[in-house]
């Protein structure tokens, strides 16, 4: 009887360390060959050989980007489109800036993505919308600072409520997240 339970002891202990492990990569990184014409769900490795190290930079996110537009805001991605070390991590990054008075980031979602958004400057109420039958709004506003997160898949927006432009940036969990 005592052996038997000793057994089912080590197998569970076994069996809850192989479950419980984090894949490992087979690779350092799979820096995107924007250039090829292979098809994949995701983007073609480049040769390890010919990548450096502007694959993984991207400069000026710092630089705010024009709002005179329809909406007043201007969205500025980082993606494996435009950072093709970005290919794989299951991550990107988007800068948003907002004119005054109302610059808006229009109702919208991202179907492979959670956004995680961090106010850099002015005041935005931002909000969500469940999915559920009820509808519910999560809404809030945000100064310099502030994180909200927005559910993957949920649409939700960013409206500048002040005076003065506004910016945040926004990290989102998917290299392509829609």
């Amino acid at each position: 009887m005592a052996f038997h339970l000793l057994l089912t002891l080590i197998l569970a202990l076994a069996a809850s360390h192989t479950i419980a492990t984090d894949p490992t990569q087979l690779q350092d990184f799979c820096v995107a060959d924007n250039t090829s014409n292979v098809f994949v769900n995701g983007v073609v490795c480049k040769n390890p050989q010919v990548v450096t190290e502007n694959d993984f930079f991207f400069p000026g996110l710092n630089v705010p980007r024009s709002t005179v537009n329809q909406q007043g805001s201007t969205v500025t991605a980082v993606n494996v489109m435009n950072l093709p070390g970005l290919n794989t991590p299951g991550i990107s990054l988007a800068r948003i800036d907002f004119a005054p008075n109302g610059g808006l980031n229009p109702p919208h979602t991202h179907p492979r993505g959670t956004e995680f958004l961090v106010v850099l400057e002015g005041t935005l109420a931002v909000g969500f919308v469940t999915s559920n039958n009820d509808n519910k709004l999560f809404a809030k506003i945000l100064y310099p600072g502030d994180v909200f997160v927005f559910p993957q898949g949920l649409i939700h927006f960013q409206i500048n409520i002040g005076h003065q432009s506004a910016a945040a940036l926004a990290g989102l969990s998917s290299q392509n997240p829609g």
